[in-house]
């Protein structure tokens, strides 16, 4: 179980790399909230950095990936690739960068930005970041987990120090919400001078064979993301259309969607465990792609996944009573789709994890049309479901959008590369926890002491039946392979 324990032990990492920027930045929205900015200098700051976003995944293109892949091959020389991919993120990402500094101007008008220099900060944050997303990927080819996690974490340290010393110290009206900006440039700069090494020995490189063969495999990655990505943000803005007025007493569209965003951020603890794992598993399936045991692997892998994620949903669901208290009281309408959407993002997960196959056989065409597929579940799910459920309907248009792209993944996957997922075995798992959830909900306590105390004794006894189901895969040898 040695490959499986360093997967972990990597995920650990990669989740501190992860969820402690993610709760560092946390700091920054009441410093952003409380007598600083106003409600729409605020939404100048959501709206910008959605596009940015986007954009990013454009400027990466999907090298990373690409990467992963060819720089693990048997033949490969891990170094030339690095140049290869490097060389590619460069060239997309400066002329990206060109185009988008000479007309600062005109897009800062079309998005009703505050300046035009804001423009011209976000365009170079994302450069930077594109230029050290393939030595990020090179970390965690590398297994440098700890040096991923301790960059990433350094880096929303100084973003919230920053934020503090323009906001609190030497603020300009002038600038305003320009400093939020300025602020993540000046830290995202600080990663050229941890990477200066890494970056001082790249050479530029192409190849005539290698270099489109890598560009082929990696647009349709980029698509899926970009197409992920406003699906993600798109789901978010149905509410305001769709949704009949008066759905719910005393609840505007717009106030709807603040609720069911507010909502949405409980289903985050699931998303940034996928997330971690993401940054761990990715890499190490192409390094055991070769193993002749590497789809029992992945199989197990994918059980345990989803062991793990069935935990997470159970433990805040049922803690939805005192978890509450982290959003307002005038948000509370819409925690009934916690569940719902933390569910959603394990068929996220799961697809994200078994979408190994077409990675692995240079058929990531297949990415785009799953995803797209999602894109139209998700608009049509959101059309029917809204004006008859309203917050629950956009949260089930999630569940059947990301599960309907698991069951293709999972069917186009059993023809391509068949793996044998332990399917009879995860589904029960999914349908037991989802029951147990429904189950424990009808249960009311007076006390919240008293609540809380019976739901950490369900969480530690649902534990310990897992640990006794799954005994003799986590102890016995049965897998001395992995």
């Amino acid at each position: 179980m040695s490959k499986l324990k360093q997967l972990a032990g990597e995920t650990v990492l990669y989740g501190l790399g992860s969820i402690v920027p993610r709760m560092i930045n946390f700091l920054q929205v009441p410093l952003h909230t409380i007598n600083m900015f106003s409600e729409a200098e605020y939404g100048e700051i959501t709206k910008l950095y959605a596009y940015v976003a986007v954009i990013n995944i454009i400027y990466m293109f999907g090298m990373e990936t690409a990467y992963f892949r060819f720089a693990t091959k048997p033949e490969a020389d891990p170094k030339r690739i690095f140049n290869l991919a490097q060389t590619s993120v460069i060239i997309i990402s400066g002329s990206l960068s060109l185009v988008l500094l000479l007309t600062a101007s005109p897009i800062a008008s079309a998005l009703q930005a505050s300046h035009s220099n804001f423009i011209t900060w976000l365009v170079f944050t994302m450069l930077i970041d594109a230029i050290v997303a393939i030595p990020f990927a090179q970390l965690r080819l590398q297994k440098k987990a700890f040096r991923f996690a301790a960059a990433k974490i350094l880096n929303v340290i100084i973003v919230l120090g920053l934020n503090y010393y323009f906001l609190k110290l030497n603020y300009d009206p002038a600038i305003g919400v320009g400093y939020v900006f300025l602020a993540t440039l000046m830290a995202n700069a600080l990663f050229i001078v941890f990477f200066i090494k890494t970056l001082l020995s790249w050479r530029p490189a192409w190849d005539k064979t290698l270099s489109p063969q890598m560009f082929r495999y990696a647009y349709p990655v980029m698509i899926t993301g970009v197409a992920g990505m406003i699906n993600e943000m798109f789901s978010r803005s149905m509410l305001d259309w769709w949704l009949p007025e008066n759905f719910y007493r005393g609840v505007s569209q717009k106030e709807a969607g603040g609720i069911f965003g507010a909502c949405y951020k409980f289903a985050v603890f699931m998303n940034l465990g996928i997330q971690a794992f993401r940054y761990a598993a990715e890499p190490f399936f192409f390094s055991n792609a070769q193993d002749k045991n590497s789809t029992k692997l992945f199989a197990l892998v994918n059980h345990f996944f989803i062991i793990a994620c069935c935990v997470v949903w159970l433990s805040i669901s049922i803690n939805l009573d005192i978890l509450k208290y982290i959003i307002g009281e005038n948000f509370w309408l819409g925690l009934p789709i916690v569940p719902v959407l933390l569910l959603a993002y394990l068929f996220l997960g799961v697809y994200y994890n078994i979408s190994v196959w077409f990675k692995l056989t240079d058929k990531t065409h297949y990415g785009t049309i799953i995803t797209l597929i999602g894109v139209a579940v998700t608009v049509a799910g959101n059309y029917f479901l809204i004006p008859v459920a309203g917050f629950m309907g956009s949260a089930m248009a999630a569940l059947a959008c990301y599960a309907t792209m698991a069951v293709i993944c999972f069917g186009l996957g059993q023809k391509h590369y068949p793996i044998p997922y332990w399917v009879t075995r995860d589904v029960g798992y999914i349908v037991f926890t989802g029951a147990l959830i429904r189950l424990l909900s009808n249960v009311q306590f007076e006390s919240q002491w008293l609540a809380t105390g019976f739901h950490a004794a369900i969480i530690m006894a649902f534990i310990a039946l897992i640990y006794w189901i799954e005994k003799k895969n986590l102890t016995r040898p049965s897998h001395p392979e992995f």
